[in-house]
């Protein structure tokens, strides 16, 4: 290389040392209005196994379909690649750090069709006329380009789109907690909805045999019909629910199934059998509110957003400066392929530009990107502010979960004694049909509500750990899975 144009590289690379723009430091939690411990009664030790927190229910079905969905659901693949575009464009990004090389090779024939011959009289005497030669020509050319980053645009950019990248890894993470979460709640609400009609059809059966018993005592001429006919209206009240509860187990079991990308009804035959609700861990630690900051995917894809809007404003501010691009070319030309190395000649040109005059265009471009990075900020403190308040509604629902169904535990048992004492007198003519109708759907309506408040108590825990981050490696962050053929598991 030349001495000048060695100079000339090595003061651009000086001169690219300048950085202009703010540079990206995450806010303390205190700023974000993180307070030091939580407004609600809370486990403050840190839950365990967060990364794959359906294990704790202890429901073998319930894991291999959720473990099936963080890989096969097509919000999931949707995701996966959002962030392979992402990442390619990382790539692109990187590349204009370093220079643009291209070569170009080229052959021409050149012929006389017309004129520019020549003539010669041969020994007798005779002119003979003759077309003129053709000519070969070859050439071969090497071009190079680099910009040079005076002021940090190029970094900068790159530096915004590798926080783009980062934050479609957290991005699809949040991606997997949303499906865990969907596919868990849904599952729990399948075993609900088989608890209630199992206590439909229970019910059913007893109105049955008190239909049955009405009907005896009103032959006998013991009672009126009235409690034939009230005993008849009550069984059909009963029966009228279950196909409401049927076509809700239905729609719960299709959700599964479209979760895990399969069939709306692929998986009926597989939840057919009826199981108890799952329950999980009796506490769950949530740690401390700061801890969110690290364990929640869209918490950390808003602190990445941030990042890239943050060097944006440095890409804005760097075309206010000068540019200087750098290009040279060599080439060589001749009329046959072994002369191509006879004659050789190149050239080095080195431009800056500067703007002069745009009406303000430049310094409004800055200003717009503060603006974004000001949007971009509010956005991350909404995001912490929203999870925060996650978490406290989850651990709310699932203290007040709990208790109600330690009620109706307690009413159940009641209603359970009441029922059967009912019962008994009313086979005996110590009671009315009213009293043992009131009775019994007592204990329906208990039998339903220690249901509900189960099913409630499990989904409060599935939005606990979806609301405390779990279900995902928060140690590392997620990226692209090495080819498009592959799905990534970064949980």
């Amino acid at each position: 290389m030349k001495p000048r144009a060695r100079v000339l590289l090595l003061a651009s690379a000086a001169l690219s040392a300048c950085t202009v723009g703010p540079d990206h430091h995450p806010a303390a939690p205190q700023a974000l209005g993180v307070p030091a411990s939580w407004s609600v009664p809370a486990a403050t030790a840190q839950a365990q196994d967060m990364g794959r927190w359906w294990r704790s229910f202890d429901d073998p079905l319930l894991a291999e379909l959720v473990e099936r969905a963080v890989v096969a659901n097509t919000d999931v693949v949707q995701a996966v690649a959002r962030l392979r575009q992402a990442r390619e464009s990382l790539v692109q990004s990187r590349s204009s750090l370093l220079p643009t090389l291209s070569g170009s090779t080229g052959y021409q024939r050149n012929e006389n069709l017309r004129g520019g011959g020549r003539s010669f009289t041969l020994p007798d005497g005779t002119v003979v006329d003759t077309g003129g030669g053709g000519s070969n020509s070859f050439t071969v050319g090497l071009s190079a380009s680099y910009q040079v980053g005076l002021f940090g645009e190029l970094r900068r950019t790159v530096e915004a789109t590798r926080a783009t990248y980062e934050g479609a890894g957290f991005t699809y993470a949040a991606t997997l907690l949303t499906v865990e979460s969907e596919l868990a709640r849904n599952y729990v609400l399948a075993r609900a909805y088989q608890a209630q009609l199992a206590n439909a059809r229970a019910s059913l059966a007893l109105q049955d045999d008190n239909l049955e018993i009405a009907g005896f005592r009103v032959r006998a001429g013991l009672v009126s019909s009235l409690d034939a006919e009230q005993a008849r209206g009550q069984r059909a009240q009963t029966a009228a629910t279950i196909p409401t509860l049927e076509q809700q187990y239905n729609t719960a079991v299709s959700r599964l199934g479209v979760l895990t990308a399969q069939a709306p009804g692929a998986l009926k035959a597989r939840l057919e059998a009826v199981r108890p609700i799952p329950s999980g861990p009796a506490v769950i630690g949530v740690g401390i509110p700061a801890d969110i900051l690290r364990r929640r995917p869209d918490v950390r894809a808003a602190e990445r957003n941030l990042a890239a809007a943050t060097a944006r404003i440095g890409v804005a501010q760097a075309a206010l400066y000068p540019a200087l691009a750098i290009s040279g070319n060599i080439n060589a030309a001749a009329t046959s392929i072994g002369s191509l190395g006879d004659a050789i000649t190149g050239s080095l040109f080195a431009g800056l530009t500067q703007a002069i005059f745009n009406g303000g265009r430049l310094r409004s471009q800055v200003r717009n990107a503060r603006a974004l990075a000001d949007q971009s900020y509010a956005a991350y403190q909404g995001t912490v502010l929203l999870a925060l308040e996650d978490v406290e509604n989850a651990i709310v629902a699932l203290n007040t979960a709990r208790e109600r169904e330690r009620l109706f535990a307690i009413q159940l048992d009641a209603a359970r004694n009441s029922a059967i004492l009912a019962r008994s007198q009313y086979r005996t003519g110590l009671t009315d049909f009213t009293t043992l109708s009131q009775q019994e759907a007592s204990l329906l309506s208990a039998q339903n509500g220690l249901v509900q408040a189960r099913s409630d108590a499990a989904t409060a825990q599935v939005a606990l750990f979806a609301a405390l981050g779990g279900g995902w490696d928060d140690s590392t962050t997620p990226e692209a899975p090495p080819r498009a053929t592959q799905t990534p598991d970064n949980r």
